[in-house]
């Protein structure tokens, strides 16, 4: 009795946390919807843009759906252990495996396919380049997508203030870049006074690159802690739903 009554606790402890992760991650998916300002509004503003790339604007609908995935397994953990339902707890656990395995898989598909990841973000460079010079300063919304981008990450450009070369916003104010990259909220920019600021106003990818590094040791112990919650909760799960067999 004793026993059972402390694996309802684990179960309780691992699906509130599975619970509070899936509230998290589908706050975030609807942050990434709502945010047509977000870096992600750019790969919209892309023509002909790789079908890889495409998908990338979808990764708002994937995390919602990861979220409320989270969310119902562990209300299936917790109900499963409070009813003492086999069936429920034999689901909780099929359903974590299957996350489980699928995010090993992932990990070594990233693993195995740096190259193409590589040569992804070589066509994403051209690709971006390409809608700056043609449409930065005359298309309204994805002018707008950039300048917001660009205040919110204090960068320049995709790789660094000569991608707005010959664009329109150049051609129609007299060769200067957006005030932004030399550092400043209005006025021209020169291109001598933006090549000053190149060093501490670096291109936007390698602003978002520099974040994930800084970050990374954070994401790396959030993915090994939910890992290690998923196992455990199959662990409990397993071993409640023997000992309700056995009273069975």
């Amino acid at each position: 009795m004793c026993c059972s009554g402390f694996l309802k606790i684990m179960m309780f402890i691992f699906n509130g946390a599975i619970f509070l992760a899936g509230a998290a991650i589908l706050g975030v998916g609807v942050w990434v919807k709502v945010d047509s300002g977000s870096l992600l509004g750019v790969l919209d503003q892309i023509d002909d843009a790789p079908d890889e790339l495409a998908q990338l604007t979808n990764i708002g609908y994937l995390l919602i759906g990861v979220g409320a995935v989270l969310l119902v397994i562990g209300f299936l953990g917790c109900c499963g252990a409070i009813r003492e339902s086999r069936c429920m707890l034999l689901t909780f656990f099929c359903i974590v495996l299957i996350i489980f395995i699928a995010e090993v898989a992932g990990a070594v598909v990233l693993f195995v396919f740096q190259d193409l990841a590589n040569e992804l973000i070589e066509k994403v460079e051209v690709q971006v380049v390409r809608s700056i010079r043609e449409k930065y300063g005359e298309d309204e919304s994805l002018t707008n997508v950039w300048n917001h981008t660009m205040e919110e990450l204090r960068c320049c450009g995709f790789k660094n203030y000569t991608d707005f070369d010959s664009s329109p916003y150049q051609i129609d104010n007299g060769n200067v870049y957006p005030p932004i990259c030399c550092d400043q909220s209005d006025g021209p920019c020169s291109e001598t006074l933006a090549a000053e600021f190149m060093g501490s106003i670096p291109g936007c990818f390698t602003k978002l690159v520099q974040l994930l590094e800084e970050n990374a040791v954070i994401v790396a112990a959030v993915a090994l802690g939910i890992a290690f919650v998923e196992i455990a909760a199959m662990v409990v799960s397993m071993i409640l739903y023997c000992k309700i067999g056995n009273k069975s």
